[in-house]
């Protein structure tokens, strides 16, 4: 289990280091109006919406984390029965078993 939560914690250090950089980029946002088609604007979008959804993964991670360090990481979130080693083996930040996962995509 240390090694998935190793593991983990060093996916949440790249992700905290790309939206470190997002941040910096987004930080003045490029001036646009009528007739002023500047293409740092749609870079700027751009940014902002990799910065929100790595903002969302940094949550999942570290609530995955913390599930791991009080003991239920390995159970599944919605039915509480325990996720395969192999499914957490390739997904290590999953919280469905695949019965789980597949009743969320159908």
């Amino acid at each position: 289990m240390s090694d998935r939560i190793e593991v983990l914690r060093h996916n949440l250090e790249e992700i905290e280091e790309q939206m470190s950089a997002l941040r910096d980029a987004v930080a003045v946002k490029p001036e646009y109006g009528m007739g002023k088609g500047d293409p740092a604007v749609t870079q700027w979008e751009f940014d902002r919406a990799m910065l929100e959804k790595l903002e969302t993964r940094a949550q999942k991670l570290q609530a995955t984390i913390a599930r791991l360090e009080s003991g239920q990481g390995n159970l599944c979130e919605r039915c509480g029965m325990p996720i395969h080693p192999d499914r957490l083996a390739v997904l290590p930040d999953t919280t469905l078993c695949v019965q789980c996962a597949k009743k969320e995509t159908s």
